[in-house]
């Protein structure tokens, strides 16, 4: 922490903080091919949200300009629709269409959130820069630049996330998306490294979102939207740093003033782990289920459980859900649920769906599906614990499991047997199991949003991974353009 006078008018040297993510940003290079590998499906996976997310009205309602009209002609471009826009308010769209649905991926530590939140600045970004390029007869980004900001903004996220917890101060996640994307997006533009510091600086000084939208009893569609918030706010922030905007080089540290002391009670963060590309490696991909990661293993427990119970629903006595700390204190919830963004976020609503209909999809959150009395009924029978070994081995740095057990007790006094899952599918240690049905995600996802041909094209760029890295990204943008 500076030690700077509150009294001195003299500028110190900016916090290390601010220094250690722009030299990663600015001059790091990615050599694992772990790293390109696992984004290659990380950029697949996360389309495929988005994708997913366009059949949803509360979602489109949201999508192109602020104010109607304001189109950019070659700006940047939103797939799945026909938006053409500045590159800030393309990163709103595509931030909003990723996170929709709950459904892209995950990282959990203190600080959980959505790395691939960033995507929707970083692609935004990438492609208005590649058609300006074109336009001034220079060559454009190609796909694996944009795989290298992905994984730089994995990574910037997922570190500050590994010790320091925002949600434990009441702010959200999606802070860190507006710090990472912002450094990642200040590179993209040609930003110095002094005008990559500037930039985050002022990213920290927006402070944070508050995570009320994410908790009852005001659970919302904000947790839908907030994402692409804070990545086109980066956007912004880059912007705005690339005209010579100055920074504030103890955002953080400034006694009284600085993030510490204003939002973090006073304590700087720790950070014992440099940037690399650990994060993009291990990242959690939800393949199976549109569900808040720390109940995915809670639901798989309930779909092996579903064929022996679906037809004693009535009979039930008890539901016993053991769960880590984190999954107790977020997503135990009980009392009515008033919109699906109240019921993606409730471990009780997102076991007794499976249980009863074996399955859990985004439109079981609706309406239709909810007003189902059984579900309620069955929420109403469930406890919800902490299993102190799911915890451990929830924070454990080898591990990064997310457990859940699942054990349904009848009224004649039978059971059915204890079903423990200690990871999910999308965990890197089942990788081989679950990037075929990663793959299978994404291209039911194109096929139910493009036509034949334009599907077909897609999936073809996508198959060819090695063309695919060296394909100019307008190009690639291009292939998800919806006309009509």
């Amino acid at each position: 922490m500076s030690a700077h006078d509150i009294k001195s008018a003299v500028r110190p040297d900016p916090d290390k903080a601010l220094v250690d993510i722009a030299e990663y940003a600015a001059n790091y290079q990615i050599d694992s091919h772990d790293a390109y590998d696992t984004a290659y499906y990380c950029l697949m996976d996360t389309l495929a949200c988005g994708f997913q997310a366009l059949k949803y009205p509360a979602c489109t309602k949201l999508l192109g300009p602020v104010v109607p009209g304001a189109t950019m002609a070659h700006g940047a471009r939103v797939p799945g629709t026909s938006y053409e826009l500045d590159p800030v308010m393309g990163a709103f769209n595509i931030g909003a269409m990723v996170r929709w649905l709950d459904f892209n991926d995950t990282w959990l530590a203190a600080e959980w959130g959505h790395p691939s939140d960033n995507l929707g600045g970083i692609l935004a970004t990438a492609d208005y820069l590649s058609r300006k390029a074109l336009n001034e007869g220079k060559k454009p980004l190609v796909v694996k630049d944009l795989l290298t900001g992905m994984i730089k903004a994995h990574e910037i996220q997922g570190v500050l996330a590994l010790e320091n917890s925002f949600n434990r101060v009441g702010l959200d996640h999606v802070i860190l998306v507006r710090v990472a994307s912002t450094a990642v997006v200040t590179k993209m533009l040609g930003g110095t490294r002094e005008q990559i510091i500037n930039a985050v600086s002022n990213a920290w000084i927006d402070g944070g979102a508050l995570r009320t939208y994410r908790h009852a009893p005001n659970t919302g569609s904000r947790k839908s939207w907030a994402a692409g918030d804070a990545t086109s706010r980066a956007v912004r922030h880059a912007f705005i740093a690339l005209t010579g905007e100055m920074g504030y080089p103890s955002a953080l540290s400034a006694k009284t003033w600085g993030f510490y002391d204003v939002l973090f009670k006073g304590k700087p963060f720790a950070c014992k782990q440099p940037y690399g590309s650990y994060v993009m490696e291990n990242v959690l991909f939800k393949i199976s289920f549109p569900a808040e990661f720390h109940a995915q293993t809670a639901v798989e427990c309930a779909m092996t459980l579903h064929p022996k119970v679906k037809d004693k629903i009535d009979q039930i006595q008890k539901i016993v859900i053991e769960t880590q700390e984190p999954g107790v204190r977020i997503i135990d919830k009980t009392g009515p649920l008033s919109n699906p963004a109240d019921r993606d976020h409730c471990i009780q609503y997102m076991t007794a769906v499976p249980l009863i209909f074996g399955r859990l999809t985004g439109e079981d959150y609706e309406d239709r599906i909810a007003n189902d009395p059984r579900i309620d009924a069955l929420r109403g029978k469930m406890e919800v614990k902490e299993n102190p070994k799911f915890t451990q081995e929830y924070y454990a740095p080898d591990k990064r499991y997310i457990g859940n057990a699942v054990q349904v007790f009848f009224k004649d006094g039978s059971a059915t047997e204890r079903v423990a899952v200690d990871f999910p599918i999308g965990h890197r240690k089942r990788r081989a199991e679950g990037m075929p049905v990663l793959v299978k995600k994404f291209e039911s996802s194109v096929t139910a949003h493009f036509g034949p041909k334009q599907s077909a094209l897609i999936q073809a760029t996508f198959a060819d991974k090695r063309k695919l890295l060296t394909m100019p990204v307008n190009e690639f943008v291009a292939t998800m353009v919806k006309n009509g």
